[in-house]
């Protein structure tokens, strides 16, 4: 009872859900055209949907109510806010319509008539906050959406419950408004800013300068969709959080103010000076608030606020000293230029740093920062929970309060992945921590777009107090909604994904691809992995029987080239392994017909897959950076932005392939010629009689890379082959050889 009752005040100090009739009127009006979009005029006039704060017991804890329904009855969905009133339509259409809502397609095929609420259901969130986002998914996954893209995840937000979230679009027209009124030449900004790609890095201090400047357009553009994306979130009564001053300055700064105190920050992620190695302010220099409070001052008077602002100095950086007095007074110093402006400011704090070098963030320095802002006004993201939370060696943040986060996702990397058991547990293991202060859950991905179970299963956590009883029995009617029917062999095959791929456990797993196939090539690669594989093969021949039936569904067939890449991702591995035994062995022809299979066969074939479906298209990615242009230079440069964040990362391979992803074209072009280097050089070195030269490898493998990444070659945007036939050509080739590696 103490915990429960530290982790309710906390919420109620932070934030409770206020509000006007006007405003409930307007929420609900927002969740009304919601259900238009989402259903169209007809279908959405069976549903009355209204908002009152009232109906929330205990103050800041979103409630919904479903009622009604059945022959020629409306759906009555009333919430305490716009954002619950949507979620307990999801709700309804999920529970009770088996509709599905996904990134690569809903299913929303509505029975009639609506199905009745067999009694009042109401239904309460256990904690104040359900977040989304992470600082990377700006780069990673929204970098070109236009307003048409931006408006339907804002719907996903609402519908999913999410009522917390970055907005952190448009910030760098903000900054040159300041750096121009700080006495900064507009060149000295150009060269500051990275380019497009690149820009959640810039915010967090970690980059500057790399891939830029970023076009006048540009910010032109982020203000208009910054504009829209803030009305539009709050309308359903989310909270957008902003910017604010995290102590990271351009090195020109020293030029206008020369006495300015500054240290210069080590590299970052393999990178030179000339990229990072930025610049942070002291916090006892006088620029320090007049910096932070200009920002805050300018940005709210263009978008408004909502009193909850991020920021991260010390991202992956290590702080320049490690004094408990100098994490404080640099903490404080954060906090402090946001209350100039905004006294009831609440900073939220990604506590990555906390996890990603625990070696120097001990018991004294995490004390040093958490004890900087008062309590209560700092809320900390626990960003990987479901893996290594933080909050278990630091007492629950020592009395602040914090927010459970699932990041998932590494790099927007595609590959089967999740510790969906773990997920289950964790809020409710948080929430029973000795004297938590446990404020909400999220999704923390830094890409999205891919294990959409993973995020549903998260989604529905934030509105439950315990974990889903029988995971088993919750993925087979994941199944059946996705696809609109229940079908033995697909909901068998979803069974065998979650003990396997869906079933990693424990510090290890990460959400980040390091399969061979999107990995340079070398002799020393890892191919093992936490699941018997084949279970995936035994999943991708379960779905490809139940392809008769289901073919139709949109999202059957998605999942049906995710799991063939899946299972072709497997057989490299096997591939691979032959490969590097041969070449030990100094066998030239098993390592030939492997190598052959792999770089000729196999690879090709997959890229045929992923072409015949619009959500692995390398043209779409480069396409939707081309359309955020305004001139064909722009466009280029946009584009050669797209290709250096999927491949080499900086100017020189810096953080190699971390943003991997398996699209058609990409696999083509960027995968398979690498394989087919590395197969013929391992070729040679045995022909030859010498040794394998990794290094000289290394050279001649970062020319192919580079080739793709200046290149100008056109993909096809729109999907091409029939997806049934293409996986079945490939199944019925493959699959034996699976079952006997």
């Amino acid at each position: 009872m103490e915990a429960m009752g530290v982790a309710a005040a906390l919420g109620l100090l932070l934030l409770t859900a206020g509000g006007s009739t006007a405003d409930e009127a307007r929420e609900a009006a927002a969740v009304r055209e919601l259900l238009v979009r989402l259903l169209g005029p007809g279908p959405a006039a069976a549903f009355s949907v209204s908002v009152e704060r009232s109906l929330a017991t205990e103050s800041g804890l979103d409630t919904y109510r479903l009622s009604g329904g059945g022959a020629g009855a409306r759906v009555q969905v009333l919430g305490s806010t716009g954002v619950a009133a949507a979620a307990g339509l999801h709700r309804y259409l999920r529970d009770f319509c088996g509709c599905h809502v996904a990134w690569s397609g809903s299913q929303l095929r509505l029975p009639q008539p609506l199905p009745a609420v067999p009694e009042e259901l109401t239904e309460a969130t256990p904690n104040r906050y359900r977040y989304y986002q992470n600082v990377c998914t700006q780069s990673y996954s929204f970098l070109w959406w236009d307003w048409a893209r931006w408006e339907q995840e804002i719907d996903w937000m609402a519908l999913n419950g999410i009522n917390l979230a970055l907005a952190w679009s448009g910030q760098e027209a903000i900054w040159q408004r300041v750096y121009l009124a700080l006495g900064l030449t507009q060149t000295e900004i150009d060269e500051y800013f990275t380019g497009p790609a690149f820009l959640a890095w810039g915010r967090m201090g970690n980059l500057h300068t790399w891939s830029g400047p970023l076009p006048p357009s540009w910010h032109l553009k982020q203000l208009y969709l910054q504009h829209r994306i803030l009305d539009r979130m709050r309308s359903f009564g989310m909270i957008p959080v902003l910017p604010a001053f995290a102590g990271h300055v351009p090195k020109a700064l020293t030029r206008v103010f020369p006495q300015v105190n500054v240290t210069q920050m080590g590299s970052w992620g393999h990178f030179n000076c000339s990229y990072s190695c930025s610049f942070l302010l002291a916090p006892e220099d006088p620029l320090f608030p007049l910096v932070g409070s200009l920002f805050l001052r300018e940005l709210t008077k263009e978008f408004g606020t909502d009193h909850i602002y991020g920021a991260d100095t010390f991202n992956e950086m290590q702080p320049p000293s490690s004094e408990p007095s100098y994490l404080a007074a640099a903490t404080a110093a954060v906090y402090q230029a946001m209350t100039a402006v905004d006294p009831g400011a609440v900073w939220l704090l990604q506590g990555w740093l906390f996890q990603n070098q625990p070696e120097f963030w001990g018991p004294a320095q995490v004390a040093a920062v958490l004890g900087a802002v008062p309590r209560g006004r700092l809320l900390v993201l626990d960003l990987f929970a479901e893996s290594q939370p933080v909050y278990v060696r630091t007492a629950s943040f020592q009395g602040q309060p914090f927010i459970w986060c699932m990041l998932h996702n590494f790099g927007g990397n595609h590959g089967l992945f999740g510790a969906l058991e773990s997920v289950n547990q964790g809020p409710a293991t948080a929430r029973r921590f000795p004297n938590s202060t446990l404020v909400g859950t999220g999704m923390a991905p830094e890409g999205i777009g891919q294990n959409e179970v993973v995020y549903a299963l998260m989604a529905e956590l934030g509105w439950r107090k315990d974990p889903v009883a029988d995971l088993g029995a919750w993925v087979t009617s994941f199944a059946a909604r996705r696809y609109g029917v229940s079908h033995g062999d697909a909901e068998a095959a979803w069974r065998l994904l979650l003990r396997s791929v869906y079933n990693c456990s424990g510090e290890e797993c990460r959400g980040h691809n390091h399969s061979p196939l999107v990995k340079r090539p070398s002799l020393h690669m890892v191919t093992t992995v936490w699941y018997n594989r084949s279970d995936v093969f035994e999943a991708w021949r379960l779905l490809l029987a139940a392809t008769p039936t289901l073919a139709s569904s949109p999202a059957f067939r998605y999942d049906l080239v995710d799991v063939t890449r899946q299972a072709v991702q497997e057989l490299v591995s096997l591939y691979y392994e032959e490969m590097r035994t041969a070449y030990l062995k100094k066998e030239l022809v098993p390592l030939m017909r492997a190598g052959g299979i792999l770089a000729y066969e196999l690879l090709p074939a997959l890229d045929q897959v992923l072409a015949s479906d619009c959500h692995f298209l390398l043209g779409s990615w480069l396409e939707q950076a081309r359309l955020a242009a305004v001139s064909e230079t722009e466009a280029h440069f946009y584009e050669q932005n797209s290709r250096y964040q999927l491949t080499l990362w900086g100017p020189e391979g810096n953080i190699l392939d971390y943003a991997n992803k398996q699209l058609a074209g990409l696999v083509a072009d960027y995968y398979a010629p690498r394989w087919r280097l590395f197969a013929e050089t391992l070729a040679e070195s045995l022909v030859q009689g010498v040794p394998f030269q990794q290094h000289q490898f290394d050279k001649n493998a970062f020319q192919l890379e580079q080739t793709f990444v200046l290149g100008t070659r056109r993909y096809p945007s729109q999907p091409e082959g029939d997806t049934v036939d293409l996986v079945k050509k490939l199944f019925l080739k493959y699959y034996p050889r699976a079952g006997s590696f």
